[in-house]
């Protein structure tokens, strides 16, 4: 049995604090609650509570001084009579001091730690961030919600999707995981129309009232096991995403598993099951015929015929190509839409307007014939391979922190196509010992990590390690060649975060392209 078992379904008669919470007008006065997180999400959480009347107490591990962006957050939340505890100290139980009704935890917070376990071997109900935005809407007429979740491209579809309901007219922003703070989205003086959330597995861990409109699970690939524990309880967390949808489960024809998570969810009566695939869609599917976004799912004959949504054109834009996952996103998107009663043309005119984040396959610059791109934002191997899948002939740049993912059959399965690689981060050995197994011909580059000295300093350090970085896969690459910066791994090792490490390899590219004797 998983050591997170005892948490996955805690029983429904001891997790309501007090009766009737299921709104933000209802009696949240004196309710005494413990916010674990100092975060952007703890700092919402104790705000909108102590608005309501509730009796907050903030513990966070950071020692004061540590972190300005804490401290500020502390002395706001002071300010307004909030118990703000900071330090290690205040994070190795629950409160000797106080009685608790409640503990609220910010999304990175195992539930093995020991304000959590403490908690819940007192039977003191925890929820997270998603769980209280739930029940913090409006009693009537509160912004419904589309949900998404997959180990890989939900940024990219919550942010297609919330692109289609602005074409439609509404009144709508992307949130969760992304964008907007759920509970900022909920609160918003200017109320949505539909809220296009982002969720992740930690966050759906903790959730139970959350009832979507429509929801989707993109893909399911080992990831976060060490805060899972396993891969069961990951996929588990992952299937929470459909618990009491009405109108729609979005699964991934290619990724059985998706299906089968809808297969095993409690939906609402009469909720219907749609996938998406980029072959030519069956009955209630969406997909590809030649080069159209064709739905089979939402519309009246759709026994004998198909509405077409868009055009591949559409989706590409101005970019050079289109990675077939990128496609994937935008058919889960537009099922989402249509789920919600979007017409197909502001599928289509959302989807040419949306522009994809950065760090996301971004076209960096081309030196010498050899292609550089950036995705840093594949930190995991299953957001690499759909990265790698994308090119024929590449330069690998890979190195992190792999947080117990297996890296074995991604290389197993690129091998073929690569050029070279070069590596970085603290378990860069892990993936050379997965290459020397795998691809014995390719030539491998060490280019350092942490343990060679560390990288997570300063800008300096930063820009070095990328210059080495962008050097050693230029003397790997031949024209025509793509150098990918697609880690599989988490960046938090050297870099602050995914976006850091993006941005440093593509000034890095930059210098490069300059040097005396280079052409851009």
């Amino acid at each position: 049995m998983s050591e997170l078992q005892d948490f996955a379904d805690p029983i429904d008669d001891g997790y309501e604090p007090r009766p009737g919470l299921t709104h933000r007008d209802a009696d949240w006065s004196g309710l005494r609650v413990l916010v674990a997180g100092l975060g952007i999400s703890g700092f919402a959480a104790a705000d909108a509570l102590w608005e309501r009347g509730a009796v907050v107490t903030v513990v966070d591990a950071s020692a004061p001084g540590a972190s300005r962006t804490v401290d500020e957050r502390a002395q706001i939340l002071a300010v307004l009579g909030v118990d703000v505890r900071l330090g290690p100290e205040h994070t190795a139980g629950m409160p000797s001091d106080r009685a608790i009704d409640l503990v609220v935890t910010s999304p990175g917070w195992r539930p093995t730690h020991p304000v959590l376990a403490d908690a819940a071997a007192h039977g003191i109900p925890i929820w997270g961030e998603v769980e209280l935005a739930w029940r913090m809407r409006a009693r009537e007429g509160a912004a419904p919600w589309l949900t998404v979740t997959g180990t890989n491209g939900k940024t990219t579809t919550v942010n297609m999707l919330a692109s289609i309901l602005r074409a439609a007219g509404l009144r709508a922003t992307s949130a969760g995981n992304v964008g907007t703070p759920l509970l900022e989205a909920v609160l918003h003086p200017q109320p949505y129309d539909v809220i296009a959330v982002e969720l992740s597995s930690f966050q759906l861990f903790w959730q139970r009232s959350l009832s979507p409109v429509a929801s989707a699970c993109l893909n399911v690939a080992a990831d976060h096991i060490d805060w899972h524990g396993s891969f069961e309880d990951y996929l588990r967390a992952k299937g929470r995403v459909f618990r009491n949808t009405h109108l729609a489960c979005i699964y991934n024809v290619a990724d059985p598993l998706t299906e089968q998570l809808v297969i095993d969810a409690d939906v609402i009566e009469g909720c219907r099951a749609v996938g998406f695939t980029l072959g030519i869609p069956a009955l209630s599917m969406v997909g590809l015929v030649d080069e159209i976004l064709a739905d089979r799912a939402f519309v009246e004959q759709r026994h004998h015929s198909a509405a077409e949504l868009a055009t591949i054109a559409d989706v590409q834009g101005e970019a050079p190509s289109i990675a077939p996952h990128y496609l994937a996103n935008a058919l889960a998107a537009a099922a989402l839409a249509r789920a919600y009663g979007v017409g197909p043309l502001s599928v289509r005119d959302g989807l040419r307007a949306f522009r994809p984040d950065p760090h996301r396959i971004a076209e960096v610059g081309t030196v010498d014939g050899v292609r550089y791109v950036n995705d840093s934002k594949a930190t995991n191997p299953h957001a690499a391979e759909a990265a790698l899948a994308s090119f024929d002939s590449v330069v690998w740049v890979a190195g992190g922190l792999l947080k117990g993912a297996d890296i074995e059959a991604l290389v197993e399965k690129v091998a073929g196509k690569l050029r070279g690689v070069v590596l970085i981060g603290a378990d860069r050995a892990l993936i050379a010992q997965a290459l020397a197994r795998h691809a014995p011909d390719v030539p491998v580059v060490d280019a350092g990590g942490p343990d060679t000295g560390g990288m997570q300093t300063t800008g300096e350090d930063v820009d070095r390690v990328m210059d080495r970085v962008v050097a050693h896969a230029a003397t790997l690459a031949r024209p025509g060649d793509v150098v990918l910066l697609a880690p599989a791994a988490a960046s938090m090792d050297m870099f602050a975060n995914y976006g850091e490490r993006g941005s440093a390899f593509e000034r890095a590219v930059g210098r490069f392209g300059e040097r005396p004797g280079q052409r851009s």
